[in-house]
C-alpha cells in the first residue's frame, strides 16, 4: 500500500542471488514474482509440508527441504549461488528435535536452538537468522525487498471505522501488544470495547475461525461489529515473519462478523492490496494503517 518512491527497498547488487525460504501462505509467491518481474535472480527453497510445489512458486528454480534438515540448507543455498536470503511464510509446525540431521554448523549453534524451540517463534527466527549469517548470507527482510507491500497510514477503502469502532481498535491493539510482548501472536480480535479472541499458534485464519465459531454458538449474541487489528510484537525482528493481511483476511473478518481491519503502519504487509480493497469495499469494510506506536501521530 506504499511506493516504491516512498520507500526505495534492498537492491541486490550485481552478480547477486537471492534465495527465498518458503513457507505457507501467499507472501514467498509476492516475493519470488516481485524479484523475477524487476530481473533478480532468485532461487526458492521450499519448507515441505507448508509451501505449496504445485502453486505460483514451482514457477521458479527451486528445491524442498524438510524443517529437520534445515542443516542442508546453506549447502543448498550456495551450491545454487544464493549471496541474499529472505525468510517468508507461515510454520505451523516446529522441527522435531530428535530428528534434525546435526552438522558442525548446528552443533555450534545447539544451546541457541534449544533455546528457540522453549520459547516463541521469535526467538526461534533470531537462532535461524543467526546460523544464515555466520554462514555468510546476508538475511534480508521482507518489506526491504518488496517495499510497496508495507502498510501505510490511513484508511485505504470507502468506509472508515466508526466511533465505536475505534473502542474496538485500542483494546485490540492493546492486547496485541500484550501477547506479542510474550512472542504468542501478532492480532487480537475486540469486540464492544474489550478483546475477546488471541491470536495463537493457528494464525490470523484459525483466530477468524474462532470467532466465527463464538458467533454461531451463541457466545457473542447481541455483540455487532468488531475490529481485528494485527501489529508487530515489541522488538521484534523486523526481518522476518511481519504480520499481513491479505485479501483472504477480509474473508475471513467478514466471516467472523466484524466492521473491519487495523494494521500496523510501516510494520505490517498488505498482500495484493488492489484486490484485498475491492474486496472490503464490496463487503462494506474498513482496513486501516495505524500510526506506529511513538510516531507523533500516534498513541
Amino acid at each position: 500500500m506504499t511506493t516504491t518512491e516512498d520507500q526505495p527497498g534492498f537492491q541486490p547488487g550485481p552478480g547477486s542471488k537471492v534465495g527465498v525460504v518458503a513457507g505457507g501462505g501467499n507472501l514467498p509467491a509476492s516475493i519470488a514474482a516481485h524479484l523475477h518481474k524487476t530481473g533478480h535472480q532468485l532461487f526458492v527453497v521450499m519448507l515441505e509440508g507448508e509451501a505449496d510445489p504445485n502453486g505460483p512458486l514451482g514457477f521458479y528454480p527451486h528445491d524442498t527441504i524438510q524443517l529437520e534438515g534445515i542443516g542442508n540448507l546453506v549447502p543448498r543455498l550456495k551450491r545454487n549461488g544464493v549471496t541474499h536470503v529472505v525468510l517468508a511464510g507461515e510454520v505451523k509446525r516446529r522441527p522435531r528435535l530428535s530428528a534434525i540431521r546435526w552438522n558442525a554448523g548446528l552443533l555450534a549453534m545447539m544451546p541457541h536452538i534449544m533455546l528457540g524451540l522453549s520459547r516463541g517463534d521469535d526467538t526461534l527466527l533470531r537462532v535461524v537468522l543467526r546460523y544464515l549469517e555466520r554462514q555468510g548470507i546476508k538475511v534480508v527482510g521482507a518489506h526491504e525487498l518488496v517495499p510497496e507491500l508495507v502498510a501505510s497510514e490511513g484508511c485505504f477503502t470507502k468506509a472508515s471505522p466508526q466511533r465505536g469502532d475505534w473502542r474496538d481498535i485500542d483494546a485490540a491493539r492493546a492486547a496485541a501488544e500484550a501477547i506479542g510482548a510474550l512472542d504468542i501472536g501478532q492480532g487480537a480480535v475486540a469486540i464492544g470495547g474489550r478483546a475477546i479472541a488471541l491470536e495463537g499458534i493457528e494464525g490470523t485464519d484459525g483466530l477468524l475461525e474462532r470467532v466465527e465459531g463464538l458467533r454461531s454458538h451463541g457466545r457473542l449474541a447481541g455483540k455487532t461489529r468488531g475490529v481485528l487489528v494485527k501489529c508487530a510484537k515489541p522488538g521484534q525482528e523486523v526481518r522476518t515473519d511481519l504480520p499481513s493481511i491479505g485479501p483472504q483476511t477480509v474473508d475471513g473478518a467478514h466471516a467472523a462478523g466484524l466492521a473491519g481491519i487495523a494494521v500496523e503502519a510501516g510494520q505490517s504487509l498488505v498482500l495484493d492490496g488492489p484486490e484485498l480493497v475491492r474486496r472490503a469495499n464490496a463487503l462494506g469494510m474498513f482496513v486501516i494503517g495505524l500510526p506506529a506506536k511513538g510516531s507523533k501521530n500516534g498513541n
